[in-house]
């Protein structure tokens, strides 16, 4: 495997892309870059190491400026793309969370790729200015010069098709862009079907140990397996607009109790324990896995060329622990390793989607 850096010519932003071999170019990849785990910021050099082995791009989650710049120290290399996802709780009808999108846009226009804010529910009642709203931040993020993309995230759960009008009115933008969240869409599916079958219940209420779960299992699979298509449904017709297209790439299921108490956020090779068998197995598939993740990357590729599209590991810590073996000079100083370790695993979870993701990169560009 050769690497390579490309610059886009459009904006001179500069992002990593694996070169298999000449005229072929895979898609910037990038995975989440926090602590998430108890420690001093010996976990940050050790995920700065990891990431600078894997050529992986990092997307930080930061809330204000002076986190990112102390963030932005542990870059695993000076040319490593960065992009943000800023405060979950940004309104883009104020003022003043305008101000600091803009604000991030400045400071950071010559080291982030793109800036990451949720879409709102208030999108839904009041479109129109929403869109007058995008136009505005066109216009102030190009006075800037060069600078970062704004992708408004699926987050909320509105209407897939409405997402889908949000981009449609807004196609002629440079600068503000569409992130399709995974897990998010997938499990808003779920979640619906499941409804359908069994009004009145939320799938994402059920637990992996109620003793009713047997009679409701394959309601529950034949839910979890839908959760692709409004994906490839988001995939499809906002591609269709010829991006840039970003993704928080990411697996789930109703019955994932995760660290922060969500469904999704899980590693793509992950399986959910249950006790007792359902098709022959004690654990239950999610809803994409290996081959779903596949099918997502050959949607984004068959409607996009790799310069367009950038995948972003958004997986969260799970439980586990991994010998430091390389790293372990960075905690010389720690008298209890579990942490470090800890860290460590959650790395290798994302090493090994990172492989995942470029095995699909792989099967797609080298075959058409």
């Amino acid at each position: 495997m050769k690497y390579t850096w490309y610059r886009h010519v459009r904006n001179r932003e500069t992002f990593h892309v694996d070169e298999v071999k000449e005229g072929i170019r895979y898609p910037l990849t990038l995975a989440l870059f926090q602590k998430r785990i108890e420690g001093d910021d010996s976990l940050l050099e050790l995920a700065s190491l990891r990431f600078s082995e894997s050529n992986l791009g990092t997307e930080c989650y930061a809330e204000t400026i002076d986190e990112l710049e102390r963030l932005l120290r542990f870059k695993p290399r000076p040319e490593t793309v960065v992009s943000v996802h800023m405060d979950r709780g940004i309104d883009l009808f104020d003022e003043g969370d305008r101000k600091k999108v803009l604000q991030f846009a400045a400071e950071f226009r010559h080291e982030v790729y793109g800036l990451v804010v949720h879409d709102q529910p208030e999108i839904a009642d009041r479109f129109a200015d929403y869109i007058d709203v995008l136009h505005r931040l066109e216009s102030a993020l190009k006075t800037l010069g060069d600078g970062p993309y704004l992708f408004i995230e699926y987050a909320v759960g509105m209407e897939p098709d409405h997402f889908v009008e949000l981009f449609r009115e807004t196609r002629h933008l440079g600068r503000v862009k569409c992130c399709i969240d995974t897990g998010h869409t997938g499990l808003r599916h779920v979640r619906r079907l499941y409804a359908e079958k069994h009004p009145g219940q939320d799938a994402c209420l059920l637990e992996a140990f109620q003793d009713d779960l047997p009679l409701i299992i394959k309601d529950l699979q034949d839910t979890v397996v839908a959760g692709i298509d409004p994906v490839l449904y988001l995939i499809s017709e906002i591609g269709s607009l010829g991006g840039p297209l970003h993704f928080h790439l990411h697996d789930g299921h109703p019955l994932h109790a995760g660290p922060f108490g969500v469904s999704d956020h899980m590693s793509f090779i992950d399986r959910v324990p249950i006790p007792f068998e359902y098709e022959g197995e004690k654990s239950l598939p999610l809803m994409f896995g290996p081959s779903g993740l596949e099918r997502i990357v050959k949607e984004s590729l068959s409607m996009l060329p790799s310069e367009k599209v950038s995948f972003s590991l958004e997986i969260h810590p799970s439980e586990g622990r991994l010998g430091l073996g390389n790293a372990s000079r960075l905690f010389e100083h720690w008298a209890d390793k579990g942490n470090a370790e800890r860290m460590n695993f959650w790395l290798s979870v994302l090493t090994a989607n990172h492989k995942l993701l470029r095995e699909a990169f792989r099967n797609f560009l080298e075959k058409r």
